[in-house]
C-alpha cells in the first residue's frame, strides 16, 4: 500500500491553516483456477457439466482504489473513498458502466460525534455484522451461505445513501443507514435502509442489524433499475435459492453474528439469519417466503504463515406458495490460506453443498425441485442437481 501525503502550500499561504490532506492508493489483485461440478446458467435445471476455469477476486474481490482525507481542526476530518472493482483474468470492469463499482462516498468524521458519509457504500448492517460473517475465512465465492441470502458479503452496495456510525461507547457502536430510491412520487419505492448495534469486548464479539430493501416498482415486479440496491439494473444476489422471489414489493434481514477467539491459534464465529421477501400486487408469487440460516465458522493457525478454517451452515424455508416440503441447504466448506510475505499469499477452497425439499421456479409461479448454488460465486452458474462440489487454488497480491 502506498500512502502520499500532500499538503497545499498556496492554501496554507492563502487562509493561514494548519490541515493536511493525505490520500491513499491501494488494491488487490486475485487470480486463480476454479473447478465446478455440474455447471448450468441460472433458472435452467438441465444439462449441467462440470468445468474447470480461471476465476478471480475469490479470496478478495480484485479492486484498485483511493481513500483519504483532511484534517479540519477540532477532532474533525474530511474523508473519502473511491474504490473500482475489475476483473483480473479478463481486465473489465468489475460492473458494466460504473467506474467505482464497489465504493464511491465522502463524508466527514469526528472523534466524539461520530462519522457521517454519503454516496455508494455498504449497508449499517453489512458494516457492523461483517467482522463475524462467515466469509471472513471461507471467503464469500465459496462460503458465503448459499446465494448470500443474508447479504452477510460484499454483494450489496447502496446507492444515494446515508449512513451514520457512533463512536464506540463502553465497547458499543451503532449505526443507521437510509438510501434513497429517487422514485417520483414516492420517499418509500427504491429505497433501502438498515441499522445494526455492535458489542466488543476482548475477545467476545456480538453484533445485530435489520436491513430493508424496497422494489423501486410499487407493489413489486421486475425489480426497478432505480432501486438503491440495484446492480446496473439488475436485482442483486439472486441465485437459484431466491430465484422465483425477485419480484418481491420488498426483502427484509434480521441478522445476528458473533465470535470469539481462544487464544492466537483457536477462534469461532457464529451467525443467524431470517430473509423475507414479501410479495405485493405486481408480484409474481403470492405468499411471503422466509429464510433461516445458522451457521459456524472454526478458523485454526497453527504456524504464522498459515490460516486453516471449516464452516458448516443450514438454510430452510418456508413452507408457502404451495409448497408441502420447504427447500433445504446444508453447506460445508474448508479453506487453507499460506502467507508468501505480508502482502502475498496463496489459497485453496473447497465446498460441497446439497439441498433438498421444493421452492418457486423462475416464473415465480411453478413448484421445482431445489437445487444447489454455492456461496455467492456460483449465483449465475447453480447446479442442475441436488449436489455441487466447487475447489479453487489462487495467488493473491495487496498493494
Amino acid at each position: 500500500m502506498k500512502k502520499v501525503l500532500a499538503t497545499s502550500a498556496l492554501g496554507l499561504v492563502a487562509l493561514g491553516a494548519h490541515a493536511q490532506s493525505s490520500v491513499t492508493l491501494y488494491g488487490i489483485v486475485d487470480a486463480g483456477i476454479g473447478y465446478q461440478s455440474s455447471q448450468t446458467s441460472l433458472g435452467s435445471t438441465s444439462g449441467g457439466r462440470s468445468v474447470v476455469k480461471m476465476v478471480n477476486g475469490v479470496w478478495a474481490g480484485s479492486r484498485f482504489g483511493l481513500k483519504g482525507g483532511e484534517d479540519l481542526g477540532g477532532g474533525t476530518k474530511a474523508i473519502f473513498q473511491l474504490e473500482q472493482g475489475f476483473n483480473s483474468a479478463t481486465g473489465a470492469q468489475g460492473v458494466s458502466g460504473l467506474a467505482f463499482n464497489r465504493q464511491a462516498w465522502v463524508g466527514v468524521t469526528n472523534t466524539t460525534y461520530g462519522t457521517l458519509t454519503a454516496g455508494r457504500q455498504y449497508t449499517a448492517y453489512y458494516t457492523l455484522l461483517s467482522p463475524y460473517s462467515p466469509t471472513t475465512w471461507l471467503t464469500g465465492a465459496y462460503g458465503a451461505h448459499p446465494g448470500d441470502i443474508d447479504s452477510l458479503d460484499t454483494v450489496y452496495r447502496t446507492n444515494n445513501s446515508l449512513v451514520y456510525t457512533s463512536p464506540k461507547f463502553y465497547g458499543f457502536t451503532a449505526s443507521g443507514s437510509y438510501s434513497f430510491g429517487g422514485v417520483p412520487g414516492s420517499l418509500n419505492a427504491g429505497s433501502t435502509w438498515s441499522a445494526a448495534l455492535q458489542y466488543l469486548n476482548g475477545p467476545f464479539g456480538i453484533a445485530a442489524g435489520f436491513q430493508r430493501i424496497n422494489n423501486s416498482t410499487p407493489g413489486g415486479g421486475a425489480w426497478g433499475a432505480d432501486s438503491a440496491t440495484s446492480n446496473n439494473g439488475a436485482q442483486t444476489g439472486v441465485s437459484a435459492i431466491n430465484n422465483g422471489y425477485r419480484t418481491a414489493q420488498a426483502q427484509q434481514r434480521v441478522a445476528v453474528t458473533g465470535g470469539y477467539a481462544f487464544n492466537s491459534q483457536w477462534d469461532v464465529s457464529f451467525s443467524y439469519s431470517n430473509v423475507q421477501y414479501i410479495p405485493g400486487v405486481g408480484s409474481a408469487f403470492r405468499h411471503q417466503a422466509t429464510f433461516n440460516t445458522a451457521g459456524a465458522v472454526v478458523h485454526f493457525k497453527p504456524l504464522t504463515a498459515l490460516d486453516l478454517a471449516a464452516g458448516y451452515s443450514y438454510t430452510r424455508a418456508t413452507e408457502s406458495n404451495g409448497i408441502s416440503s420447504a427447500a433445504r441447504y446444508q453447506q460445508f466448506n474448508l479453506s487453507q490460506y499460506y502467507s508468501l510475505s505480508k502482502r502475498t499469499g496463496l489459497y485453496a477452497l473447497e465446498a460441497y453443498q446439497r439441498a433438498s425439499g421444493q421452492t418457486i421456479g423462475n416464473n415465480g409461479t411453478s413448484i421445482i425441485n431445489a437445487t444447489a448454488s454455492i456461496g455467492d460465486g456460483q449465483n449465475s452458474a447453480p447446479s442442475s442437481s441436488r449436489s455441487q462440489f466447487a475447489a479453487g487454488v489462487g495467488i493473491i497480491h495487496r498493494f
